[in-house]
């Protein structure tokens, strides 16, 4: 990966692990359905003119149909299960969850494209899902203002992630990576807007925080940032893309810890590691002892 691709790569799990913090002070006084409508809403209203001055529309007019359709599994219904979910759970444990997305995007992967992972990427993807039940066995309380349920809305947000990165890889490459991004947000925005009408808030229509948080997340937690991720699928690929929620639980801890005054525990931060360790197994990030001993010391890892 090159260093302008790096750039790029901490730059945009800067900008996802503020996302968290940003749809939480929305969510509070628009509700999940509608906080995850004003975020698509204004990141595609600032993206769809770039796309214009760029001269990409008619990429996006021919491929209008799958991109509208990649908006509700990559951003309208992902969006609003982790709103609903950070308003009971920290942003912290949120962005831990969503480490989970390239576990999922490697057992899709093997459903779907029928790519088999090798042993130690499956020895990865146990430890993975090991790590998500050990950090989720005291949250699973499914009764009323338990955390169960926000937890299980992460991981089926994550899901959801994973199925819509092989979905661009097969359906959308070589599209420009401007038009995949404000297209598939004016799909989820389309998707979402009755939903979001039906949900709308009553009285007060929010504060100006509030506003300014829904704004944050729609421009620059959304907007430059799926910009900054359909670039870095179309040159670096799917999975090492999926690799940036490795550095996103950071940013998102030091936010919530900073501003939110959330807790990290030692439980928290062994069971992330745990996790991130799978996901580097699972995605070939790193490799087993196994792996090392079948490759000996011809070549060494190289990290994205």
């Amino acid at each position: 990966m090159t260093l302008r691709l790096a750039a790029e790569f901490v730059l945009l799990a800067a900008l996802w692990g503020a996302s968290f913090l940003f749809t939480r002070q929305a969510a509070l006084e628009f509700g999940p359905v509608a906080t995850a409508w004003l975020r698509v809403a204004v990141a595609s209203a600032v993206l769809l003119p770039m796309v214009a001055l760029a001269g990409q529309g008619a990429a996006l007019r021919r491929h209008a149909g799958r991109i509208l359709a990649l908006g509700l599994l990559n951003a309208g219904i992902p969006f609003g299960l982790f709103a609903y979910a950070v308003l009971s759970i920290s942003t912290g444990l949120a962005a831990i969850l969503n480490a989970t997305t390239p576990l999922f995007g490697a057992l899709v992967a093997w459903a779907w494209l029928g790519e088999r992972p090798e042993r130690g990427r499956a020895v990865g993807l146990a430890l993975g899902l090991a790590g998500v039940a050990m950090l989720s066995w005291d949250k699973a309380d499914f009764h009323s203002g338990g955390t169960g349920w926000a937890v299980i809305a992460c991981l089926g947000a994550t899901l959801l992630y994973a199925v819509a990165a092989s979905y661009t890889k097969r359906y959308l490459a070589g599209v420009p990576a401007l038009a995949t991004a404000a297209g598939s947000l004016l799909g989820a925005a389309i998707g979402l807007a009755w939903p979001a009408w039906m949900g709308w808030p009553s009285g007060t229509v929010g504060s100006l925080s509030a506003w300014g948080a829904a704004a944050a997340a729609g421009v620059l937690c959304t907007g430059l940032a799926y910009v900054l991720y359909f670039r870095l699928i179309e040159a670096a690929g799917p999975a090492r893309t999926l690799t940036v929620t490795f550095l996103i639980p950071v940013f998102a801890l030091a936010y919530g810890a900073l501003l939110l005054g959330e807790p990290i525990t030692p439980w928290m931060l062994v069971c992330g590691a745990v996790i991130l360790v799978g996901v580097a197994l699972a995605s070939g990030i790193i490799h087993s002892p196994a792996g090392f001993r079948r490759a000996g010391s011809r070549r060494p890892a190289t990290l994205p």
